[in-house]
């Protein structure tokens, strides 16, 4: 028996959709995959570039669904709880919109350059501890990530946290118009997805337009030290906002950094908010997780709710798979360190992760060993972006690179003699020498745009050796244990 609450009933999606329902049914969640349907689940099956989701439709009822949408009457579907509809993804549009209409929740958008997914996660878990919140899955941040996601929301919810994505202009402008934000958050504006982009100022531009939908009485959260902060502050009034709120290390930050005190396995943050002092762990290193704090209590303070004991809990916060997960490893030559961020790359990400590896403590006879793949979508300042990176490896003292990707390949080959370098054409010729290589106290970074498949090296390496103690959740627990 499922107990999740009821999400919709068939009455209310028949007159959503124009249609009607001669089956009585509730539904407790909302699939668009049938691979991953639930018990309870409405199957809204949509068209993609190899498949038409209209094909596994009795797929989705074997595995438990209670309803479906069809584009398709001819299919053999008679007898079934199906509501014909003339376009599965305009269902799904208008069922985000009836959900968005009737959520009365504080309702968080997230958008930035980098760490967005991290952000919106972080603000999901400790607000759970305040209130019923519902937090957009893994990085559903598209034109069908964002629907799906409010077609989701339960009618109860008080808080809400949602990621807006784009890599074109006017794509966020659509998603924010459905969402409606109460709270808008550009957390950082970066040289990402700027091939498509005329400059950065554009790609600030293009972020911006999460304020369009921004309700009139409703807050705009923005990096106070980033030089497009007075442009996206005047947008965001221009767009209705009644409040921008600044954080940073600037002297007029409405959330101002203090200090910083990093090591390998945390950061001891001390920070201004609302003019009172706060001081609080995180327990992820890296100076650019002392910012994302920020960013998430000030989202947190103005949907209402406590600052004091979202700021206790943030040593409860782990790194998303592949975005900077601590594995412990052990081989017969030792154990070794293992850090996975191989969901994605830009310059200002990877940039963050040398810094990280640079203040890492590496024991005796241990190496500091970087495994990169190649920064997609950076146009014609791609090669500029990679040589910069250069100087950055050297000064963090990395003993070994291993690369894949022209132009990781190209920076690689202005590295000083000091530093071994190994070039593979593909992230899976980079598995065998790196796994040879490898002995007691070395710690390995990982981290490459997506398309390099740098996540297949970090799983050879987990297959190869064993993990210790995959229940141990904090970096220093990791760190203490090794």
């Amino acid at each position: 028996m499922n107990d999740e609450p009821v999400l919709w009933r068939s009455n209310e999606v028949a007159e959503i959709l124009d249609g009607q329902s001669p089956f009585d049914w509730t539904a407790t969640g909302v699939s668009i995959d049938s691979r991953t349907v639930c018990s309870g689940d409405l199957f809204i099956p949509l068209k993609g570039d190899n498949f038409d989701g209209q094909d596994f439709i009795l797929d989705a009822f074997n595995k438990g669904a209670v309803a479906a949408v069809s584009e398709d009457k001819g299919k053999n579907l008679e007898g079934l709880p199906v509501l014909a509809v003339n376009d599965a993804y305009e269902a799904l549009n208008k069922l985000a919109l009836a959900a968005r209409k009737r959520c009365h929740a504080k309702i968080i958008g997230v958008t930035g350059s980098v760490g967005k997914t991290s952000i919106k996660d972080a603000i999901g878990k400790l607000l759970t501890a305040q209130g019923r919140t519902f937090y957009s899955p893994n990085s559903y941040n598209n034109h069908i990530g964002v629907p799906l996601s409010l077609a989701q929301i339960p009618i109860e919810t008080e808080f809400a946290i949602l990621e807006l994505g784009m890599n074109h202009a006017g794509e966020i402008k659509l998603l924010s118009e459905m969402v409606k934000p109460d709270i808008a958050i550009i957390s950082n504006i970066e040289p990402v997805h700027i091939e498509f982009f005329s400059s950065l100022e554009a790609i600030a531009m293009a972020k911006a337009e999460i304020f369009q939908g921004l309700k009139s009485d409703g807050v705009a959260i923005l990096n106070r030290d980033n030089k497009y902060f007075d442009l996206l502050a005047e947008l965001a009034f221009k767009s209705g906002a009644s409040k921008v709120v600044g954080f940073g290390i600037h002297e007029d930050a409405d959330l101002r950094l203090i200090e910083i005190k990093t090591s390998p396995t945390n950061s001891i943050i001390t920070a201004s908010i609302n003019n009172k002092k706060f001081d609080y762990e995180v327990a992820i290193p890296g100076e650019h997780w002392a910012f994302n704090s920020l960013v998430i209590l000030a989202a947190i303070n103005y949907a209402g709710a406590s600052l004091e004991l979202a700021a206790s809990s943030f040593s409860q916060i782990k790194p998303l798979k592949g975005r900077g997960e601590m594995h412990i490893l052990s081989s017969n030559k030792g154990n070794i360190k293992l850090i996975d961020d191989s969901y994605n790359a830009s310059p200002a990400s990877v940039s963050a992760a040398i810094s990280l590896i640079k203040k890492a403590v590496v024991k005796e006879s241990g190496r500091r060993i970087m495994v990169l793949g190649d920064m997609m979508e950076l146009g014609k300042n791609t090669k500029k972006y990679h040589l910069e990176l250069a100087p950055k490896i050297v000064e963090a003292k990395i003993d070994l690179v291993y690369v894949t990707g022209k132009n990781m390949e190209m920076m690689s080959e202005i590295l000083p003699d000091a530093v071994s370098v190994f070039v593979g054409k593909t992230s899976q010729e980079l598995i065998d020498p790196l796994l040879n290589t490898l002995h007691g106290n070395d710690l390995v970074l990982i981290k490459g745009s997506a398309a390099t498949s740098m996540s297949k090296v970090v799983n050879a390496i987990k297959d190869h050796l064993a993990v210790i103690d995959p229940k141990i959740n904090t970096f220093k627990e990791r760190l203490d244990a090794f």
